[in-house]
């Protein structure tokens, strides 16, 4: 189930208000004495997380799925920054990373349990209350698990909004007439300070001064998939700090490959074109990155964007323009006030 971004919380008796964490989403299984820690993109996280998995083993309850948020406290806030160190190929260093910043586990859905194993196809109306059950009898005592809270009052989710920072950073809006809605953005919103959107990394261009001797990225091409599976080009980014350039170069020259986009593509006819700007290196479609964006219009971004952070645990494909349809504001009004 994945969130359309919009610009303003709606309102309404049909919407249930979360906080937005600032984490790795993942669904949690348990079957049996056989857990199982699912990202977004479909990979395995238990490796990463092994005090996770002996968590929720520890759990009385033989059968159930969560979906949630797994995050790092740092503090009195989740670092996102710690979160990734996790996703490291060294069993040894991630043992270690458990010990040193144990994850929680922050719970705001169940999907199945034993008294209903099909509850993804209720709506939200029932599967909180279940939910809330199922945390006070289950989880109440487990140290790695949380419940988010949730509420119906516009009010209180504006202020979510207001003071979002350190750990989360905006406002879920949920439909509760809704079953769970896998695979697609029709039941869920988000809503931040901010906008921001989930790209996939097409291509890049060189910058035009060298490091050391040595040509080094100057800025990313940035890519959404439309229905049809074609990833177009929708904009750039150049915020890339110049100590990160050699190190970022190394990582994208062994992705180059055509076609880079197998839509829309950069360098196509335009009067503000020029010999530099329609050269560009294709790469292939593995790399996924966060940006900040003011503007999109016309399938891109006005300007250009500034990069938040890679998310190693979204999938190339699940960057799709679905996140950045919004409904449209009306500018008379703006006039007419």
């Amino acid at each position: 189930m994945e969130a359309r971004s919009v610009a303003d919380i709606p309102r309404g008796e049909q919407w249930q208000y979360e906080p937005k964490w600032d984490g790795f989403r993942c669904l949690l299984r348990r079957d049996g004495n056989k857990v199982d820690l699912r990202s977004k993109s479909g990979e395995d996280l238990s490796r990463y997380f092994p005090e996770l998995v002996v968590a929720a083993q520890e759990v009385k309850a033989k059968g159930f799925v969560l979906d949630g948020e797994i995050v790092v406290p740092h503090g009195r806030r989740f670092s996102f920054d710690n979160l990734l160190q996790r996703i490291h190929p060294a069993v040894s260093r991630v043992k270690r990373l458990a010990r040193e910043t144990p994850a929680l586990f922050l719970v705001f859905d169940l999907l199945a349990c034993p008294s209903a194993k099909q509850l993804s196809r209720r709506p939200l109306s029932e599967r909180r209350p279940k939910l809330e059950t199922f945390a006070r009898s289950q989880l109440k005592s487990n140290s790695s698990f949380r419940l988010s809270p949730a509420t119906p009052s516009y009010l209180l989710a504006k202020k979510w909004l207001a003071r979002s920072g350190g750990g989360f950073d905006g406002v879920i809006a949920k439909r509760l007439d809704l079953p769970y809605q896998a695979g697609n953005r029709d039941g869920m919103q988000k809503i931040k300070k901010f906008r921001s959107a989930d790209c996939v990394v097409g291509g890049f261009r060189y910058a035009t001064n060298k490091i050391d001797g040595r040509k080094v990225v100057g800025s990313l091409l940035l890519g959404l998939y439309d229905h049809d599976g074609l990833l177009h080009h929708v904009g750039f980014t150049s915020a890339i700090k110049q100590q990160d350039k050699p190190a970022l170069t190394d990582r994208l020259e062994p992705l180059i490959a055509k076609p880079g986009f197998t839509g829309n593509a950069p360098g196509g006819p335009s009067r503000w074109s020029t010999e530099r700007s329609a050269q560009w290196c294709p790469l292939r479609p593995k790399l996924v990155i966060e940006v900040c964006y003011d503007h999109f219009s016309g399938d891109r971004f006005r300007h250009g964007t500034s990069i938040l952070r890679w998310r190693p645990d979204k999938a190339p494909k699940q960057c799709t323009l679905d996140q950045l349809k919004q409904k449209a504001a009306d500018p008379m009004k703006l006039l007419k006030a």
